[in-house]
């Protein structure tokens, strides 16, 4: 990965606001012969992730989001990037922002699930959303405004910053050719995916990403879901299960955010604010296809070089997991009033997108098979 290459669209959308903007701490800004100065004090942000130390893909989206932030700030606004466990654990970084003892996370909502079960529908549901569609609720079905009601009462205001597309459905050191299979076996799966593993038998815990491997060669799990070829590739779990399972139901299209404590978000002035949520959704678009690029030549390297054996989930399963999926993923929305709301636009924004998918990515994606000769 070249992280150099930065193009400053954040900049570019801030700039009219900040071009004519000046610090009132600077009586020196109004001259014209020094420039002008973009709104706002400096700042050095600290950001914790829920992602290992240099992981490719979901580690370098907020090291990416970070130094485009400083950069279309000409260096007001740093944001130091923490991984996972070297400032608060994994699984603590929402907590931490939340309190203030950091300023900002990137990770995956549904590792909040504990706070609230409607925080699964802003990364992914078993059965949910594709990363098109996710996004087209996000930006323009109201998701944003429904995400924005569910993290302010934590003391948060969250962003897409990154999307894997579709995973796969998991490593296992066997293969799965019934529910039998199923029963008791010890996966690694966070999220309404684990609750669905566990209904129809498994035994499915949440763990974060730097402790899947040796969690697996120890045999205290017995699979593990993570994401896709490229980062499965990086963590090795090849190394110590070969069978490699697709599709991956439980997330179809899994959105990454940045989280910011509320009252940062609040004191940073329009320009800062413009800034930040362009640069989160620059990331949105790169990283998604960023995954679509690698994980194909990943899939190829694990196959080819590493005996990946590569298995599709058998229909019976997946047709036994799609139907507990649609209770579970109600029982999620069945909250309070709020939870209610954000699972009937989940609904209606996965309805619109289905109508519109079936006659166009799908429709094409059944004549591109067709056998084509040429002239």
């Amino acid at each position: 990965m070249d992280r150099r290459k930065f193009v400053k669209t954040a900049a570019v959308s801030a700039g009219a606001a900040a071009l004519t903007a000046c610090d009132s701490g600077d009586s020196s800004a109004s001259n014209s012969s020094k420039g002008p100065s973009i709104l706002g004090k400096k700042r050095e942000l600290k950001l914790v992730t829920t992602w290992p130390k240099n992981l490719p893909g979901l580690g370098m989206a907020p090291e990416r989001v970070s130094k485009n932030v400083e950069e279309a700030t000409d260096g007001r606004i740093k944001i130091k990037v923490f991984a996972a466990g070297e400032l608060v654990g994994a699984l603590d970084s929402f907590d931490a922002v939340s309190t203030g003892a950091a300023d900002m996370y990137h990770g995956a909502e549904y590792y909040w699930q504990g706070k609230s079960q409607a925080f699964n529908f802003f990364t992914a549901v078993p059965f949910g959303l594709t990363a098109n569609e996710h996004m087209a609720w996000i930006y323009y079905g109201g998701g944003q405004e429904l995400w924005d009601q569910l993290s302010a009462t934590f003391n948060v205001k969250a962003f897409m910053a990154g999307n894997t597309g579709v995973q796969m459905g998991g490593w296992f050191r066997n293969e799965i050719n019934s529910l039998e299979d199923l029963k008791g076996l010890r996966i690694r799966m966070p999220g309404l995916g684990g609750e669905v593993m566990r209904r129809v038998g498994a035994a499915a815990v949440t763990l974060p990403g730097g402790e899947i491997f040796t969690s697996l060669q120890s045999g205290n799990i017995d699979a593990t879901e993570w994401v896709g070829p490229w980062n499965d590739l990086a963590m090795g779990f090849y190394q110590v299960a070969k069978y490699y399972y697709w599709p991956g139901f439980h997330e179809p299209g899994s959105a990454l955010a940045l989280g910011i404590n509320l009252d940062l978000w609040n004191d940073l002035s329009t320009s800062e604010k413009r800034i930040i949520q362009d640069a989160c959704a620059a990331e949105n678009s790169r990283n998604l296809a960023e995954f679509n690029r690698f994980n194909t030549a990943s899939l190829r390297t694990l196959a080819e070089e590493h005996g990946v054996k590569l298995r599709k989930m058998p229909p019976a399963i997946l047709a036994e997991i799609a139907k507990v999926s649609e209770q579970v993923v109600k029982e999620a929305g069945d909250g309070d009033e709020l939870s209610q709301k954000i699972y009937q636009g989940f609904l209606q924004a996965r309805t619109d997108g289905a109508a519109w998918s079936e006659i166009s990515e799908e429709g094409f994606w059944a004549a591109r098979r067709l056998p084509i000769q040429a002239g």
